[in-house]
């Protein structure tokens, strides 16, 4: 049997307000973070068939069948490989880039540049000691120029560490998020407004969780994921209601090691990897330079210990230490510098000693070796910026591919909140024709 007019008016009314509910949600919500607009689908009601006889051609209104997402989860997760790939850049850029300033501001390289200046002045007057106590003050200062960038490579590598510590804590703090959201899913009602908050939520949780690590993720038919942290598969760190612990610690060579509930992971994509990353390129430039520190202490001290100071005595270490941290002037007097060869008088003013020490450290010396240096840290800051910017423009058109399907168009929404609000008042007059004519009925004498 057909319903009646009023009850098709209400039901016309009802699905019409639920529409501008969700219009209305998604013009307050075209600037919340992580937010997916919706549309309602409708549908008609039939009315019940009776077993045996044709039903009613007429049906019995309209009702809210379902509130949909509007997004693509292929787009989704191409934004989350995007953007893990893009905050990897930036964590090794900002580690490499505080390795160039630790180099470049400690000024070992004009140290060795002004060193070897004073030794070739030196060289014109050998027993001129204003010249000596010049050589002898331009050696400490290139010694504090190591001591200043070993300093400074302790304390960005500290820093790396603890912004990686801090991102470890938080990518357990949304793994714990999207275990309890997965249970809540679990539970809500297919095409409900719950639901979809519940998928904005998990949507916003795994953006945030790539960002600081690359993840897989496998969602379930009501919607769950499991997520897996690390390159080749990974482990997973989500399963169903339950979140796994990661745990980062240090390897002996200040690099982060992780883990997974103690199952080591190898993670290639977020900021944890490029923080990763960083810390090795830290510990192999540090080896450089301790290597250079350690080159020019026993290329100094050779030459000085075959030569004679200006009293006649045999030439003494100049330098002590075996790394950029330690190394030290241990010379105590501009007259210990044996600029002459071993055997010489006293007062000697044969510079042929400190001829040699001035050859071996300008061919092909510690200071090009310095500068290689610099020159290498440089090209990869340099390179690093470039893929950088690439990969910032490929992780923009994901996001714009995303927000162009998800996001908010207050002028659509404008013209749906139109569209539905003349509907609702069409309900409601074809309700107030009902009652017109009932009561035009029950008129009739």
């Amino acid at each position: 049997m057909s319903s009646d007019l009023m009850t098709i008016a209400t039901s016309g009314a009802k699905a019409a307000r639920a529409a501008l509910d969700v219009t209305a949600q998604n013009i307050a919500n075209a600037s919340t973070e992580g937010y997916v607009r919706r549309s309602v689908q409708l549908a008609e009601i039939a009315p019940p068939s009776v077993r045996g006889q044709l039903g009613s051609a007429a049906l019995s209104g309209v009702r809210l069948d379902r509130v949909e997402r509007n997004v693509d989860l292929f787009k989704m997760a191409e934004m989350r490989r995007t953007t893990s790939d893009l905050s990897r850049a930036n964590a090794q850029l900002s580690g490499l880039e505080d390795i160039e300033a630790s180099l470049e501001n400690a000024q070992i390289y004009p140290g060795m540049l002004e060193f070897e200046a004073s030794l070739e002045a030196l060289a014109a007057d050998p027993t001129n000691l204003s010249l000596r106590a010049s050589a002898l003050e331009s050696a400490r200062t290139l010694a504090r120029s190591f001591n200043v960038a070993s300093t400074s490579l302790d304390a960005a590598g500290h820093s790396a560490q603890f912004d990686a510590a801090a991102e470890v804590d938080q990518v357990n703090v949304y793994a714990n998020e999207l275990a309890r959201i997965n249970l809540r899913l679990a539970r809500a009602q297919n095409g409900s407004t719950d639901q979809s908050a519940l998928l904005d939520q998990r949507d916003l949780m795994l953006q945030r969780m790539s960002a600081l690590a690359d993840v897989a993720v496998t969602t379930g038919p009501d919607f769950t994921v499991e997520v897996r942290l690390g390159s080749g598969g990974g482990i997973p760190i989500v399963q169903g209601g339950v979140a796994s612990a990661l745990t980062s610690t240090a390897a002996p060579d200040g690099t982060p090691l992780f883990a997974v509930d103690g199952l080591p992971v190898t993670l290639a994509g977020g900021s944890l990897a490029g923080h990763g990353q960083a810390l090795a390129a830290l510990r192999d430039h540090r080896s450089q330079l301790d290597t250079i520190a350690a080159n020019l202490v026993a290329a100094v001290n050779t030459i000085q210990t075959g030569g004679a100071a200006l009293d006649g005595a045999p030439g003494q270490p100049f330098f002590t230490g075996s790394t950029a941290a330690n190394i030290a002037v241990v010379l105590d007097a501009p007259h210990q510098i044996a600029t002459a060869p071993n055997g010489s008088a006293a007062g000697s003013r044969d510079p042929s000693n400190l001829t040699a020490l001035r050859n071996l450290l300008s061919n092909n010396g510690p200071a090009d070796a310095m500068n290689a240096l610099l020159f290498e840290v440089s090209s990869s800051v340099s390179g690093l910026t470039t893929t950088r910017d690439a990969l910032d423009t490929i992780a923009t058109s994901a996001k714009i591919a995303v927000q162009s399907q998800a996001g908010v168009d207050l002028d659509h929404e404008a013209v749906s909140l139109i569209r539905f609000q003349q509907a609702f008042q069409a309900s409601g007059r074809a309700m107030q024709v009902a009652s017109d004519i009932f009561d035009t009925i029950l008129g009739i004498r």
